[in-house]
């Protein structure tokens, strides 16, 4: 760690107006005990991964804070930016989320994936007094103030909550970082791009997982069945079908067949992010590398004031891993 002075311009600082939005946001990625941090001009990109076989990434952008400010060094910016890590580093996240709700979260439990008939599960629509958005204030309850610093490379996180004339200060060691590349999904080589609501997508993997499932298999065909969640589990099989109605899939970009078999365990860890969206794309390509890109809304008082993205890639079963799978997975690789 370098000295730095006191009256030395911080890397880093951010202020937002509400905590909850920050806490609701990296909840969602909260598989892992560690995740990376990247601080650009842009914004906060958050990293968790679990043996490269699965990642999450929640990105912070800088319009949801009230003030962002990076000023990287003058080295720094004379640098490539792949050999700049100056603002690069991990945290612990359980640490982070415990300092989030300090002063007390309201947790809403699937309160959105009620039968509501205001909600209407897979096939229904929802009505625009019916769900809350994630980030509504008659959700999250009252707003309390986060600002965020960081001063230079191996300095601590500064997090500083503020809430009805208390503040906590709370400083968070970071550690170097232990990866620098997201798992690769090749966007010129897509074998099916389809947007839906995500809550529709949240009951189909929740109903699949009454059979104990230990993997998922997803098969889109440009003909019907045009997309298939299926599993089996030793308390038998099920699966879900969804229509081509524009309704349902806004977008459905399939031109073969393609299926492939994912750790029902891994597609779990996205149910939190399933739950809070209002959208999800759901993108593969010819590796089997599977993307399920969540649009979360951030309301204040009812109005929009914008909205965030949460990514995750997952790594499918290779054929010869398969065993009760094998031959799902060969009718595209054979």
């Amino acid at each position: 760690m370098n000295p730095v002075p006191n009256n030395a311009t911080p890397l880093f600082t951010a202020v937002s107006g509400s905590v909850r939005h920050l806490f609701q946001l990296l909840k969602c990625i909260n598989f892992a005990t560690k995740a990376q941090v990247r601080i650009t001009p842009e914004g906060l990109r958050f990293t968790v991964e679990e043996s490269r076989v699965v990642q999450g990434i929640a990105f912070l952008e800088k319009s949801l804070f009230t003030s962002y400010s990076y000023a990287p060094p003058a080295s720094s910016q004379a640098e490539d930016d792949e050999a700049d890590d100056t603002a690069v580093f991990q945290i612990s996240l359980a640490a982070l989320l415990e300092t989030l709700q300090i002063f007390g979260v309201n947790e809403i439990k699937d309160r959105w994936a009620s039968r509501d008939p205001a909600y209407g599960g897979i096939t229904g629509a929802i009505g625009r007094g019916g769900r809350p958005a994630a980030f509504e204030n008659r959700v999250l309850g009252t707003t309390g103030v986060c600002r965020l610093s960081y001063a230079a490379k191996g300095e601590p996180l500064c997090v500083v909550l503020e809430e009805a004339g208390v503040t906590t200060t709370c400083e968070m060691v970071t550690y170097e970082p232990e990866y620098q590349e997201e798992i690769p999904l090749q966007r010129d080589a897509l074998t099916l791009k389809i947007i839906m609501r995500s809550n529709w997508l949240h009951d189909a993997v929740n109903e699949l997982s009454s059979t104990a499932p230990s993997r998922l298999t997803i098969a889109a065909s440009p003909s019907a069945p045009y997309l298939v969640l299926s599993c089996n589990g030793p308390l038998g099989s099920a699966a879900v079908e969804f229509s081509k109605d524009q309704q349902l899939l806004e977008t459905f970009q399939v031109p073969k067949r393609t299926v492939n078999t994912y750790k029902h365990s891994l597609i779990k860890a996205a149910t939190r992010a399933m739950s809070i969206a209002s959208k999800v794309s759901i993108r593969g390509d010819e590796q089997g590398v599977l993307s399920l890109q969540f649009m979360i809304e951030v309301e204040v008082e009812g109005v929009r004031v914008g909205v965030s993205f949460v990514d995750f890639r997952f790594v499918p079963f290779l054929s010869e891993e398969g065993e009760d799978d094998s031959e799902s997975n060969n009718d595209e690789r054979s």
